[in-house]
């Protein structure tokens, strides 16, 4: 491939640090690297390729002569930059929410839908973290049996709230395990007036409630698969739960179908299917576990049987480190078949 002079907008948050991770572990042909925050991150140190790098903050400048800029530093950062990103001539991958519903961007999981890539103008949208871990097994059952109907509830880790989240998990622990109270400042929403300890307990809301009672979590998950599956009328019920679990997504899945289908089809198609390891034993105690998945590039499913209620249904039970495949290995993929097929402006 084609060497890229990149940029990281977001580089001391936890995709941030993910994408360094995976750019260097695929080798992706990386030019120039540049790593860019806010003002009050910018003097960090990282590594890449054995180099120390130095963090800068995101100016004007910041993206003269880069390719690809890969943004993950927040929703309003993006829609303040990236135009100003694009106008430099960077292709922009942008990891917030951003710019997933707007119809001229495209949303992408490269195993799903890889001809969207090509649409761009400027900026590809990367999706939801469980939004991704959920369509790539439901994208070659929806090809094969289509899809009218899925019922989906998450056990979501802290670290999708990002490091914060992840710190305030672990000095709870801590905190109990030494007697001394512990203290919520984070989750649910951090910038809401409520918090509730993470430790020990689930919280079923993920971000802010809005319309029918359902969170914007929940409904990122209705409207970006109806847009990755190209089916605007595919009914989505989520329901997203955050869970005492450092790293990676779960989520029990019901689908229903038009077509007739089997457990023995489905097992048999995730096999074969890009992104998807099938682990599917239960007589031997093996099925996804957050444990497991973590570190790990697919996403994992198991727990594979008939729903007997319906007609043509099966659930399954499937897991996925969001960090990884639910953020930054969706963008760097994104990026590499971009690159591949020559939709990249090489400055």
């Amino acid at each position: 491939m084609r060497e890229l002079n990149v940029a990281i907008l977001g580089a001391t948050g936890a995709v941030g640090i993910e994408l360094l991770k995976i750019l260097e572990e695929r080798r992706f042909p990386v030019g120039e690297l540049r790593l860019l925050a806010s003002p009050r991150s910018a003097g960090k140190k990282a590594r890449f390729q054995g180099r120390e790098l130095t963090v800068e903050a995101v100016g004007p400048d910041s993206f003269r002569g880069i390719d690809v800029a890969f943004f993950s530093a927040g929703g309003s950062v993006s829609q303040e930059w990236a135009p100003v990103a694009v106008r430099a001539g960077a292709l922009v991958i942008d990891n917030t929410s951003a710019f997933r519903l707007d119809p001229d961007v495209p949303l992408v999981v490269p195993e799903v839908n890889p001809h969207a890539i090509a649409a761009h103008k400027g900026i590809i949208a990367n999706p939801n973290c469980s939004t991704i871990i959920m369509a790539v097994p439901l994208a070659p059952i929806h090809r094969r049996f289509v899809i009218k109907r899925v019922v989906v509830s998450t056990y979501q880790a802290v670290s999708g709230a990002g490091l914060r989240g992840m710190e305030e998990l672990e000095e709870q622990v801590r905190a109990w395990a030494e007697g001394r109270p512990m203290e919520a400042r984070v989750l649910p929403v951090a910038s809401l007036p409520v918090h509730h300890q993470i430790a020990f307990n689930l919280i079923p809301q993920i971000d802010v409630f809005q319309e029918l009672g359902y969170t914007k979590e929940e409904w990122k998950m209705v409207k970006e698969t109806r847009k990755i599956l190209e089916a605007p009328d595919l009914k989505v019920s989520p329901t997203t739960v955050r869970v005492p679990v450092l790293r990676s997504h779960s989520e029990s899945i019901n689908v229903e179908t038009e077509r007739p289908i089997t457990v023995e089809e489905v097992r048999a198609l995730l096999k074969e299917a890009d992104g998807v390891e099938v682990v599917d034993d239960p007589e031997r105690q093996k099925y996804p576990m957050p444990w497991h998945a973590s570190g790990k590039d697919p996403v994992f499913v198991g727990r594979i049987r008939k729903d007997p209620t319906v007609e043509n249904g099966v659930n399954m039970f499937v897991v996925g480190d969001q960090i990884r495949k639910g953020a930054a290995l969706n963008a760097v993929q994104i990026a590499e078949r971009a690159n591949q097929e020559g939709w990249i402006k090489v400055s």
